[in-house]
C-alpha cells in the first residue's frame, strides 16, 4: 500500500511539471509565406485546476481511511492472538474450571452466627436438612456437646449437598466450643458420621502417684487412678530388671511421676512420659529419671546407669510362669521332651512386646507353634514368641520393631492347651534359659551428658518433693 500511495504521488509530481511546462505553438504567415513557431506558456482555468486540487486532497484522505483501518485490523488481531493466549493458558483454565464447578456444584458451604436461643436442631431445620439426618448428627455430637445448649455469636460451619431428589443431606460441620477446642463431624463413604474433638492447645500437668502392692502391680496402680498406659510403660522400664511374676511382693511399693494434657477446662486428653518412678522390690530400692537429647532417650539409675538392657526378662505383662526351661512331660504328646523356652499363662489378647529392638525374620504359622514370630536383635541374641491368637497391626517379615511394643497377642494356636506365650531366647544359635540370662549392662552417661542428667536429676527431685507437698492434706 506504501508503494501505491507512493506512485501515486510521484504521478502527481509529473502531471504538475506537464502543467509547468510551456507549450510549443506553429502558425503559417500567408503574407510573407512563412511557417512561425512560438512558445507560449500553458494556460489552465479555474476549473481545472480546483479539480486538481480536489483530486490531491481526495487521495490523501482515502489513504488515511485506509490506513485507519489496516491499523484497528491489525490491533484487533493481536487482541485476538493475546485473548486466544489468556483462554488457552493453564492456570485460566484451572480458574475457569474451579468457577463453573463453583457455580454449579451440589454442595453449599455455610457459615452460621449462633444467636441466643439457637439449637443444633433448629438450625439444621432452617437449612432444610433431612430430618434423617439430623438425629444420627446430633447422636454422635452427643459424644462431645449438648446439641441443645450452644454458646452465642460462634461461627458454625456446615457443608450441605443438595441431591437431584431435591433432599439436602449433612455432609460436614465444624463447632469451634472454645478458643482451643473445635468439634468437626464428618460424613464418611458409608453414610456414617463420625464426631472427632480437636484440641489446638494443649495444658501440661504433672501427676503423682503412690501405692502398696497387694496383688499385682497393676491392680494396685489402678486403685491409685494410674491410667492402664502410664502402668504399662512402667512395666516395660522395669521390664530389663525385674520379673513382676517372680520378684514382685506382698507391701512391696511404687512411686510414678509423669505427664498428663488437658484441654483448657481441663478435661484429661492425653499422657506424656513418665518423669521419675521408683519400686521397693523386696527391700530393694530402684529410682529411675527420665533424661533426653536430639540423639537418646531413656531411664537412668541416680549414677547415670541406663535402665535398659539388651532384652527384657519378661515379654509379656500381668503373666504367670507355668511351665519353665528344661526337661519334661508334653501337656499334648505325653512323652518327655526338653522345652527350649519359657510359658507364660495369660488370658488370651493380652499384648505381648517385643523384648529388644530388632528386626522380624518370621511372622507367620509355624506348626505347632501356631502363630508365631521371630525377632533378629543382633549378632548375638534374637528371639522367638510363639502360639498368638494374631498379629498387632503391621507386624510382618522385615519389619523394625522397638524394645517394648507390641507385636501380638497371647493366644492358644499350634500345640497348646490353652492360652499362653512360649518365650525362647536364641544366643548365638543356642537356645538358652531367658529367666537365667545375664544380660549386658545398657547405656552409662559420661562426660557432658553426665553433667547435664545431674542437673535434670536434681530439678525432679525439687519437682517432686514440691507436687507430693501439694498432695499432702495438713
Amino acid at each position: 500500500m506504501l508503494r501505491s500511495l507512493l506512485f501515486s504521488l510521484k504521478s502527481l509530481d509529473f502531471i504538475d511539471n506537464i502543467r509547468n511546462k510551456n507549450k510549443f505553438i506553429i502558425s503559417y504567415n500567408y503574407k510573407t509565406n512563412l511557417m512561425i513557431f512560438s512558445i507560449q506558456p500553458r494556460i489552465y482555468n479555474k476549473l481545472n485546476w480546483s479539480l486538481y486540487i480536489y483530486a490531491v486532497i481526495s487521495l490523501i484522505s482515502i489513504s488515511f481511511i485506509f490506513f485507519t483501518i489496516k491499523y484497528n485490523e491489525t490491533l484487533s488481531q493481536k487482541r485476538s492472538e493475546i485473548l486466544g493466549r489468556i483462554l488457552k493458558d493453564n492456570y485460566f483454565l484451572e480458574l475457569n474450571k474451579l468457577v463453573f464447578q463453583k457455580v454449579n456444584s451440589p454442595y453449599l458451604n455455610i457459615a452460621h452466627k449462633i444467636k441466643k436461643g439457637e439449637n443444633l436442631t433448629n438450625i439444621f431445620i432452617s437449612y432444610n436438612i433431612d430430618q434423617k439426618d439430623i438425629s444420627k448428627a446430633n447422636d454422635e455430637l452427643r459424644k462431645f456437646i449438648k446439641p441443645n445448649k450452644l454458646k452465642t455469636d460462634i461461627i458454625l460451619d456446615l457443608v450441605i449437598k443438595k441431591n437431584i431428589s431435591g433432599t439436602l443431606n449433612l455432609i460436614k460441620l465444624n463447632l469451634p466450643t472454645s478458643k482451643s477446642i473445635n468439634i468437626s463431624l464428618d460424613r464418611d463413604i458409608n453414610d456414617k458420621f463420625i464426631a472427632k474433638k480437636i484440641i489446638t492447645q494443649l495444658f501440661r500437668k504433672i501427676v503423682f502417684s503412690e501405692g502398696i502392692i497387694n496383688k499385682s502391680l497393676y491392680s494396685s496402680a489402678v486403685e491409685n487412678n494410674v491410667d492402664p498406659s502410664i502402668i504399662v510403660e512402667f512395666a516395660r522400664i522395669y521390664g530389663f530388671e525385674i520379673d513382676f511374676q517372680r520378684d514382685i511382693r506382698k507391701n512391696d511399693t511404687f512411686q510414678i511421676l509423669y505427664e498428663t494434657f488437658t484441654d483448657e477446662d481441663g478435661e484429661w486428653y492425653s499422657n506424656g512420659k513418665i518423669v521419675y518412678s521408683y519400686m521397693s522390690v523386696q527391700n530393694r530400692a530402684l529410682a529411675l529419671y527420665y533424661y533426653g537429647t536430639d540423639k537418646f532417650s531413656g531411664y537412668f539409675d541416680f549414677n547415670g546407669k541406663s535402665a535398659e538392657k539388651a532384652l527384657m526378662k519378661t515379654p509379656i505383662n500381668g503373666a504367670k510362669l507355668s511351665s519353665p526351661f528344661g526337661m519334661r512331660k508334653h501337656p499334648i504328646l505325653g512323652y518327655n521332651k526338653k522345652h527350649l523356652g519359657t510359658d507364660f499363662a495369660a488370658a488370651k489378647g493380652v499384648p505381648v512386646m517385643a523384648s529388644g529392638t530388632g528386626t522380624i525374620t518370621k511372622a507367620q504359622w509355624c506348626g505347632g507353634g501356631g502363630n508365631c514370630i521371630k525377632i533378629k536383635h543382633n549378632s548375638t541374641y534374637s528371639t522367638v514368641y510363639a502360639h498368638l491368637s494374631n498379629f498387632a497391626k503391621g507386624i510382618k517379615s522385615n519389619t523394625k520393631v522397638k524394645q517394648g511394643q507390641i507385636i501380638g497377642y497371647v493366644g492358644s494356636t499350634g500345640l497348646s492347651t490353652g492360652p499362653h506365650l512360649h518365650y525362647e531366647v536364641i544366643v548365638n544359635g543356642k537356645k538358652v534359659n531367658s529367666q537365667k540370662l545375664n544380660l549386658p549392662s545398657g547405656k552409662i552417661l559420661k562426660g557432658k551428658d553426665r553433667k547435664k542428667f545431674e542437673i535434670e536429676r536434681i530439678k525432679t527431685d525439687v519437682l517432686l518433693a514440691e507436687t507430693i507437698a501439694k498432695k499432702i492434706k495438713f
